[in-house]
């Protein structure tokens, strides 16, 4: 014990010695209870509004009243436990406790599955978690680069691929449902996710359902669902900040450089949370600048988050509040590049705009649970953004959209419960890009949770659902749902899940007409929905041996689609203004299957002082294209997707520094757009592009690194390298990711 902590520790005793006051000193240290080191930053939590962390050698001490007081320790990683005590007054109580190592993250809390809390090994469908931390130590301050780094999933401009459920649409039409807190965080005109906006600030966890969700949460969710969940206060007030300063380096092709000074980026992030009395209360303010490492392609950002949540004490069980988010946005987004020799880096300056976006939302929330019997939630969302082009005027966009949903969840016994509910959505879309309409979704949603015997659990469930647009109803579409989770072993599960999806289209693959340098849309009224099924059967396990401790998930996964929404190349005519021309439209061309494989495994060992992990995953997917009428294999790949992705995380922490490795491979792209290979058509979209992709495209490997030191208890400073291998890898056609970058970081939490 150092001389400090004798000092403050004997400082405590003559403070409370009896008749000094009536308060009571309790002490003590958290240490691992299989090696016995010492735990630091443990939450340390009394009563209704008190609480602590351990010191870097796991010590602790509060003051309490007299009486029964229960002490609840918790700890990622670490099974939670509670401790009685009983004191009396100037009594001074030393309590060691020592937390047992839990099988990694099969008893996390997850609720984007079942809309419900359960723990993630209960799952009957396949869910990637990505903690906070996760994204802290990386540096990622980008909501799309931290999906894409997560197993099976690539994001292509903006679009999401869940195990190669998706190629590339243009940035129009998601087949994957962002999500925050449960609600839908999606532009009404095209639909896509908003990605500049996703709060990262008091982010809890980022929760990833891998296949069709679109029983409980609707259209959009055809591949899959990514809800971002926002941290709640604690009994201990937590602050964050950070500032950061980033570099690009050089390009791997020289020629490709076009700058003269430095191109920079800054970030700046401050977060806090607190209790005050029985009201929760989150900030979040995030502001960046990035120069870009491409010509004509910088961006500046700002947003800002406030969370109010009430817990009522006159009636137990109810909470109420609201969460109030904005945030503006000033980019230039990049379309087709200059041509492949030398301006691979530098965009078309026929497709420059400059786009200034501006988004806010209000969310007012009324929950009512009974001693885990029943519970009533009632949501809103109240959602407005604008697109403003200062140039290019005429694809201007405005939409406010209002999202209404009330859910009810009932446990008849330990054996049965229930959840159901209905929502709506209504949108007013006004454009000189899409035109100006109204749009309204209607659904009603109910599920059903058995466990019939011991360890087996049983889901089922059903939507209905309509949608309406300029007052013209589409066909009323049911979609079903079920699954089971089997606990075959204390920490082994197994699991099999069916649910079908559906995906409406949205107003931009509808309405959309516009030019972008030599590029042409064509709007097609007659685009019918998407829809299809996905299937899967997995195991996780749990594993805990000595010192080690871990979890594997196997998965097999089949999913097959009808009317799947392509862009197509070729002479189309606009209806709306009587032309015709050479461009692309939304079609249904494409009726596919995909089937795969997928492992993932996390294991870690405390050494010492240190906690080493090690975490990866890889992905197998054969996406082919199959015949509408036979079902049978047409011999087509489906474009936009990678057979093989792979990820391997090494990170090592001890008390003041922590460094981290992590690689990604991934396999060529199989198949693009004819009209990229096509010698008609290929130079004239992206000069050079043809003999580019035959040269580029093939596997790629590329690693990113991080150091980071603690300075004191609150300060850290830390580097993150991106791309250390300065590998030259490209998205969509033309669009080639960032080379190696730096950034440098100093952040505090206290």
């Amino acid at each position: 014990m150092t001389i400090l902590r004798l000092v403050l520790f004997g400082w405590l005793l003559l403070l409370y010695v009896p008749g000094a006051g009536a308060q009571t000193v309790v002490s003590g240290q958290v240490t691992d209870s299989q090696g016995g080191e010492p735990l630091a930053g443990v939450y340390v939590i009394w009563g209704k509004a008190s609480g602590t962390t351990t010191d870097t050698e796991g010590f602790y001490s509060f003051a309490g009243n007299p009486g029964k007081i229960p002490v609840e320790f918790r700890f990622i990683g670490y099974k939670s436990r509670t401790e009685i005590v009983n004191i009396t007054a100037g009594e001074t109580v030393v309590l060691n406790v020592e937390l047992e190592p839990e099988a990694q993250f099969l008893d996390q809390v997850v609720v984007s599955a079942d809309r419900m809390e359960q723990k993630r090994s209960d799952l009957t469908v396949s869910m990637d978690v990505i903690r906070s931390d996760y994204l802290y130590r990386t540096h990622i301050t980008d909501a799309q680069e931290l999906i894409t780094k997560t197993p099976g999933i690539e994001v292509l401009d903006g679009q999401v691929s869940i195990r190669g459920g998706s190629g590339f649409s243009y940035g129009v039409g998601s087949r994957v449902l962002a999500l925050i807190d449960g609600l839908p965080m999606m532009s009404p005109d095209a639909g896509g996710i908003k990605w500049n906006f996703l709060p990262l600030e008091n982010l809890s966890q980022v929760e990833i359902i891998k296949g069709a969700s679109s029983v409980l949460y609707g259209s959009s969710a055809l591949n899959g669902i990514i809800n971002f969940r926002t941290a709640d206060a604690s009994n201990i007030p937590v602050t964050s900040f950070f500032t950061e300063v980033g570099i690009y380096g050089n390009p791997p092709n020289i020629a490709w450089k076009w700058w003269d000074i430095p191109r920079l980026s800054g970030h700046a992030s401050f977060s806090h949370l607190q209790k005050f009395g029985n009201t929760d209360l989150g900030l979040g303010v995030n502001l960046s600048s990035d120069m870009g490492y491409r010509k004509y392609n910088d961006e500046s950002m700002g947003r800002v988050s406030v969370r109010i949540k009430h817990h009522s004490t006159r009636n137990q069980g109810l909470k109420y509040g609201i969460n109030l988010s904005g945030g503006k946005s000033y980019k230039t987004d990049f379309v087709l590049w200059e041509d492949a020799l030398t301006g691979g880096l530098k965009q078309d300056t026929s497709t420059v705009s400059r786009f200034h976006g501006y988004y806010f939302s209000a969310d007012p929330f009324v929950s009512f649970g009974k001693r885990d019997k029943v519970r009533h939630d009632f949501r809103m969302r109240l959602q407005t953004s604008e697109n403003r082009f200062p140039v290019r005027s005429a694809n201007n966009a405005g939409s406010v959209s209002l999202y209404g949903e009330y859910q009810f969840w009932y446990s008849f016994s330990d054996h049965f419960s229930i959840t159901t509910g209905f929502s709506e959505t209504w949108s007013i879309i006004t454009s000189d890009f899409f035109g100006d309409h109204r749009g309204l979704n209607l659904a009603g949603f109910a599920q059903a949770e058995l466990r019939p015997v011991n360890r087996l659990k049983v889901t089922g469930g059903v939507r209905v659902e309509q949608n309406i647009l300029d007052g013209e109803p589409d066909r009323l579409v049911p979609v079903f749902r079920t699954g089971l989770n089997y606990q075959a072993a204390e920490h082994t599960f197994l699991r099999a899940s069916f649910g079908q999806g559906y995906r409406y289209p949205s107003i931009a693959e509808k309405h959309a007409s516009t030019t972008l340098g030599s590029v042409r849309i064509f709007p097609n009224l007659l685009v019918q929905p998407e829809s299809g099924w996905s299937s899967e059967a997995g195991v996780m396990q749990g594993f805990m041996i000595g010192r080690f401790r871990g979890e594997g998930d196997l998965s097999v996964f089949l999913s097959q689609n009808r009317d799947m929404i392509e862009y197509v190349f070729g002479p189309h005519n606009d209806p709306g203004s009587n032309t015709s021309g050479v461009g692309f439209k939304a079609s249904n061309v494409e009726y596919s299957r995909i089937y795969g494989t997928e492992l993932e495994f996390l294991l870690g060992r405390q050494i010492g002082k240190m906690t080493a992990t090690v975490a990866g995953g890889y992905t197998y997917i054969n996406p082919i294209e199959i015949s509408a009428y036979t079902g049978k294999s047409k011999g087509l790949y489906l474009k936009y997707r990678r057979k093989h992705t792979a990820r391997l995380s090494i990170t090592a922490a001890s008390d003041r520094l922590e460094a981290g490795i992590d690689m990604y491979a991934r396999s060529e792209i199989l198949d693009i757009d004819n009209v990229f290979l096509k010698i008609e058509t290929r130079d004239l979209i992206m000069p050079g592009f043809y003999d580019y992709w035959l040269q580029h495209n093939r596997p790629y490997f590329l690693m990113d690194g991080n150091l980071s030191c603690r300075l004191n208890q609150s300060l850290k400073l830390s580097l993150a390298v991106r791309n250390i291998t300065n590998t030259e890898y490209m998205g969509r056609p033309g669009d080639i990711q960032p080379h190696r970058n730096f950034s440098l970081r100093l952040s505090g939490k206290f």
